[in-house]
């Protein structure tokens, strides 16, 4: 199994009213030399939550101690620029398994999609109605139902549906990636291949 299976999702979320946010200020290139998955959250949106001596900066959302939870709201065009799967790592890593916007860059939705962080696209009044209801309480719990595909605010009821492609949504809820998927139909490949000529 790639990553833990996504079924329904209860949490507070971090707010990141910021539009634009694009891949290099996610993860920064100089962080890029892994090739494994871990510890790319140590360094999520490294420059803004760090000063360039290592203290953090105390205004950044990340070292507000008010906030926390495993999702993750960010402004519109989330994810933009360089196709970087280190981006959707460094979110992984970090803990967060869900990011709600009102856009995402393909490529970066593709990435969180392949690793296990559930990309929620909203409309943009939905996507106010969140920030509102948190800066009201900075505890304020969403609930992501993926076999459902819905996102509630639990304070108030409201809800919205959201896309995702089915393909992808059945390895979200089994925990696969493409190589899970194609490992459980190994009998069945190999079936097929048998009937090939060589």
């Amino acid at each position: 199994m790639a990553y833990d299976k996504f079924e329904i999702l209860k949490s507070s979320g971090v707010p990141l009213p910021i539009e634009n946010v694009d891949t290099d200020q996610i993860i920064p290139a100089r962080f890029l030399k892994a090739t494994e998955r871990k510890g790319f959250g140590d360094n999520l949106f490294r420059d803004w939550r760090y000063n360039p001596d290592n203290t953090p900066k105390e205004q950044f959302v990340l070292n507000n101690p008010m906030y926390s939870g495993k999702i993750l709201v960010g402004g519109k065009n989330f994810g933009s620029g360089s196709s970087r799967e280190h981006a959707a790592w460094a979110v992984y890593d970090y803990g967060f398994r869900c990011v709600v916007s009102s856009f995402f860059a393909d490529i970066f939705r593709g990435n969180c999609l392949n690793i296990g962080v559930l990309p929620v696209q909203v409309s943009a009044q939905f996507l106010d109605k969140i920030y509102t209801a948190i800066e009201a309480d900075p505890k304020t719990e969403i609930e992501i139902d993926l076999p459902k595909q819905t996102i509630t605010i639990l304070v108030s009821g409201e809800q919205e549906s959201f896309e995702i492609n089915d393909y992808k949504k059945q390895n979200m809820l089994n925990g696969f990636d493409d190589i899970d998927y194609l490992t459980k139909m190994k009998e069945e490949i190999q079936s097929f291949a048998a009937t090939r000529p060589f």
